[in-house]
């Protein structure tokens, strides 16, 4: 698979840019900062909900996945679990939609399973506020323009998600991520923050099961023709693509 560990193109496409230095700082500040107070701050809500995930799925407690931030460079995204492991009689993963039960939806309903990614924010791998970190898998089909959504780095929130959520299709949401990268500012940042608060607590937009059940992103040349709507989630899809697995 081509361009899995090249980083992106210096060049950037008309109407994109990269952000100012001073911007840029003082983004780093408010990501440390905030991320660091609620990691204080939320360590016994988060550790009530590491030994609920205990309970009710066993371990792994945190899911692992390897995601393309800043410039197409890999990191590692952390997250609370909220699916099983359940195989088929074949031994590969049963479509994520079986693997979602009420406990999985509830986390993802309140996004008590996106918590972990606070420590990505702190050690800088992701922002507080950005487009949000998609499958490795994906990178092969982005537009030139959609591959500039990584020209910033990825967020816990973002433009998108707090114009649609889970409601927006692929289309509709890399349109949003791109607006913000042309339009990035501390003050929309802030503004990002506060909205996201506002529908996470009265749970707008949200479809717990949404990513269990939506098709791939296929970019244009569109899904395989006899191949899978969608392939399960799984921890390892970075070394699987890297030794010229699927793709």
């Amino acid at each position: 698979m081509t361009g899995l560990r090249e980083p992106l193109n210096a060049t950037y496409p008309s109407g994109l840019r990269r952000s100012s230095g001073g911007y840029l700082a003082l983004k780093r500040i408010m990501d440390a900062a905030v991320a660091g107070i609620a990691l204080v701050v939320l360590c016994p809500w988060m550790l009530l909900v590491a030994l609920a995930v205990y309970w009710k799925l066993g371990r792994p407690v945190f899911f692992r996945q390897v995601r393309p931030g800043l410039d197409e460079k890999p990191f590692t995204l952390y997250k609370f679990r909220t699916m099983t492991n359940d195989r088929g009689p074949d031994g590969k993963l049963l479509p994520d939609h079986l693997r979602v039960g009420r406990f999985g939806r509830f986390l993802r309903s309140w996004s008590l399973d996106e918590l972990p990614q606070l420590w990505n924010v702190l050690v800088g791998d992701m922002s507080l506020v950005g487009p949000r970190p998609l499958p490795v898998r994906y990178l092969t089909r982005y537009t030139p323009r959609q591959r500039s959504r990584h020209s910033v780095k990825p967020g816990i929130t973002g433009w998108a998600q707090v114009n649609g959520r889970n409601d927006l299709g692929w289309e509709a949401r890399f349109r949003r991520d791109l607006w913000y990268v042309e339009h990035a500012s501390f003050w929309l940042d802030l503004k990002i923050l506060l909205l996201t608060l506002a529908k996470v607590a009265l749970r707008s937009g949200v479809r717990p099961d949404v990513g269990a059940n939506e098709e791939e992103y296929w970019g244009p040349a569109g899904p395989p023709a006899n191949g899978p709507k969608a392939y399960p989630v799984e921890e390892n899809e970075y070394q699987t693509l890297a030794i010229g697995g699927r793709t």
